[in-house]
């Protein structure tokens, strides 16, 4: 089961990195999410994505006991989703309803999959 969590963990934020890097403006308006001046943060965060991809993968993969591991997927995981929700709920955010959507089940399925990494851990 650790090995199926980090592979999922690995092809979600690798497919999140690969979309961020390569049409960071198109992903942002098509999720409606808000809008960057240029492209250097959101491929930034591609890039950070794409790090954590391959720590996943390379963990899991290999059977390393050292490097992300779960433990720090979790952590990676309740702090983005606390972070996103927490913007939700008080920030002001000026965004569409698509957009508002999007951060809402991103969020969500964020805790659900710490949760499930925790009950592998």
């Amino acid at each position: 089961m650790r090995d199926q969590i980090l592979t999922i963990e690995a092809l979600l934020r690798g497919a999140l990195a690969l979309i961020l890097i390569l049409a960071p403006k198109s992903t942002i308006l098509a999720l409606g999410l808000p809008r960057s001046e240029g492209t250097f943060w959101p491929r930034l965060l591609g890039a950070v994505f794409a790090g954590m991809a391959a720590a996943a993968y390379v963990e899991g993969h290999f059977k390393l006991q050292s490097g992300l591991g779960l433990g720090g997927a979790v952590a990676i995981n309740f702090a983005t989703a606390f972070a996103i929700l927490t913007a939700l709920v008080v920030g002001g955010l000026d965004i569409p309803r698509r957009g508002r959507l999007v951060l809402w089940v991103g969020g969500a399925a964020l805790v659900v999959l710490a949760l499930f990494e925790l009950a592998a851990v």
